[in-house]
C-alpha cells in the first residue's frame, strides 16, 4: 500500500523547483476571494468559486495549492477589505514590531518600501517613528482611506510592486507582509526582489507570513482558502530566502505563533546555502500526516454541533468577518444555521460574507439578537471581545474555534 505523502502530482514545487508535490488536502468549489465586500447575499453566495488541493514537498516542506487559478485572482478592486487596523490588539503588535525593527536596524531617516501595504498602517508608522521616507505598493489600495500622521512622508502606489520599482524607489529596509502566502511562484518573485536588492548587500529585507505548522498541528482548516496559495513553515520559509541568495539573520514567530517572521540580506550568489535541518522536515512531515488523518473528524465534530444547536433553537454567531470564516463556513456547508458574522471594521457592515451569505454587522447587534454562543476565529483578540462585550453588557458563552469542545460524550477535537 502506497503511504498517503508518497501520492505524488507530476509538478514542480514552487517554493524549490523540486519535482514532485504529494497531495494531503483537497476541497472542491471555495471562494475565490474571501475578502471581498458584496452588497446582498445572493452575490456572495453566487461569488466565482475554485478548487484546493494541497500538496507537500518532500525536498523543502513547501506547500502549494497545486490547482491554484491565478486568473480568478483579482486585487485591482476598490471592493478589497483586509485591514486590522481597527483592533487594539494588533495595533499593539503592529506598533512594537516597528519599533523594534526601526531600533535593531537604526532605521532613521532612511528609504522604507512595502511590498502589499494594504492601506499603509504599518508604513505609516515605520516612517512616523523613524522619520524615515516611504513607498508602498499594493493594488488593492484605496485612495483616501489613509490618514496617517507621517503622510507628507510617504507615497503610496496603487500597483504591483516590479523589479522596476527598485530602481525608481530604492530601499534601505524592504518589508512584506502577508503578500507572498498570495504568491503561487514564490522562489521566481523573491529571486526579483533578489535581485532589486542586490547591489544594496546593507538592505534589510522583512517578510511576515502565517504559521503553517501551527495549521497542521491544529487541524484548523479554517486557515485554508483560495487566495493563500502558498504555506510556509520555518523550514519552507529559510529554505527559500537561502535558495534565492540571501543570509537569513533572523527566522521566527510571533503573535501567539500565528505568523512567520524572517529577516535577512542579500548575498553574492556564490554563497548560496542550505542551512536547514533534515530534523525540521521529518518534524513538518508529521504534522502533514497529522492534519491528513484528523481533519474529517475535526470538520464533521464542527458540522455536528452547529446543526444541533441550531436544532435546539440555540443562536449562534460568528466573530470576525474574516477569511478565516468564510473557511470555517464554506467547509462545513453552513449557511441558514448561522445569521450573522461579527466584525469591528465598519466598512463590512451591511456586506455579505462570501460563498455562505451571512450578513456581517457590528457588535452592537448583539445588544436585541442575545446570542448563545460566539465563535471566535481568531482566539488572540479573546481578551479584546470579552472586554467589549463586558461594555455592551452582553453576556453568552465565548469559545476560540480552536478550542476542545465537548458535546455531550462526543469529544469534538483536541
Amino acid at each position: 500500500m502506497i503511504s498517503p505523502l508518497q501520492r505524488k502530482a507530476a509538478l514542480h514545487c514552487p517554493n524549490c523547483r523540486s519535482k514532485g508535490m504529494s497531495i494531503f488536502y483537497e476541497l472542491n468549489q471555495v471562494p475565490a476571494h474571501s475578502v471581498l465586500l458584496h452588497s446582498s447575499r445572493q452575490e456572495a453566495i453566487e461569488f466565482p468559486k475554485g478548487d484546493i488541493r494541497l500538496g507537500y514537498c518532500l525536498v523543502c516542506g513547501f506547500i502549494s495549492n497545486v490547482a491554484f487559478d491565478p486568473g480568478l485572482q483579482n486585487y485591482l478592486t476598490h471592493n478589497y477589505e483586509a485591514t486590522q487596523a481597527y483592533s487594539d490588539t494588533f495595533n499593539t503588535f503592529h506598533r512594537n514590531l516597528a519599533e523594534r525593527l526601526i531600533n535593531e536596524y537604526d532605521l532613521h531617516e532612511k528609504r522604507i518600501v512595502e511590498i502589499g501595504c494594504g492601506q499603509g498602517e504599518f508604513l505609516d508608522l515605520m516612517c512616523s517613528l523613524g522619520r524615515n521616507n516611504g513607498g508602498g505598493f499594493d493594488p488593492a489600495y484605496v485612495e483616501g482611506r489613509w490618514v496617517g500622521s507621517a503622510k507628507e512622508r510617504v507615497l503610496i502606489i496603487k500597483d504591483y510592486y516590479t523589479e522596476e520599482s527598485s530602481q525608481q524607489y530604492p530601499a534601505d529596509f524592504l518589508c512584506c507582509k502577508m503578500t507572498l502566502e498570495h504568491i503561487h511562484e514564490p522562489f521566481e518573485f523573491l529571486n526579483m526582489v533578489a535581485r532589486s536588492v542586490r547591489n544594496q548587500p546593507d538592505t534589510i529585507v522583512f517578510f511576515q507570513v502565517p504559521n503553517t505548522r501551527q495549521v497542521l498541528q491544529e487541524v484548523a482548516f479554517w486557515d485554508i482558502y483560495y487566495e493563500h496559495c502558498s504555506y510556509f513553515s520555518q523550514y519552507s520559509l529559510n529554505y527559500l530566502f537561502e535558495l534565492c541568495g540571501f543570509q537569513v539573520i533572523k527566522n521566527f514567530s510571533e503573535y501567539d505563533d500565528q505568523y512567520l517572521l524572517i529577516e535577512a540580506r542579500a548575498v553574492e550568489i556564490s554563497e548560496k546555502r542550505i542551512s536547514s535541518s533534515p530534523g525540521e522536515l521529518s518534524d513538518l512531515e508529521k504534522d502533514v500526516a497529522h492534519f491528513k488523518l484528523n481533519y474529517p473528524d475535526v470538520v464533521q465534530g464542527w458540522r455536528d454541533i452547529i446543526r444541533d444547536l441550531h436544532s435546539s433553537r440555540k443562536k449562534v454567531v460568528i466573530w470576525g468577518g474574516s477569511s478565516k470564516t468564510v473557511a470555517f463556513l464554506t467547509t462545513l456547508d453552513i449557511r441558514d444555521e448561522i445569521e450573522y458574522v461579527i466584525d469591528i471594521n465598519p466598512n463590512k457592515h451591511g456586506t455579505y460574507l462570501a460563498g455562505s451569505g451571512q450578513e456581517i454587522v457590528s457588535y452592537e447587534v448583539l445588544k436585541s439578537y442575545k446570542p448563545d454562543l460566539i465563535i471566535v476565529m481568531n482566539p488572540v483578540y479573546m481578551n479584546e471581545i470579552e472586554k467589549t462585550l463586558n461594555g455592551i453588557g452582553v453576556s453568552c458563552h465565548l469559545i476560540a474555534v480552536n478550542e476542545p469542545l465537548v458535546d455531550g460524550n462526543r469529544k469534538i477535537y483536541g
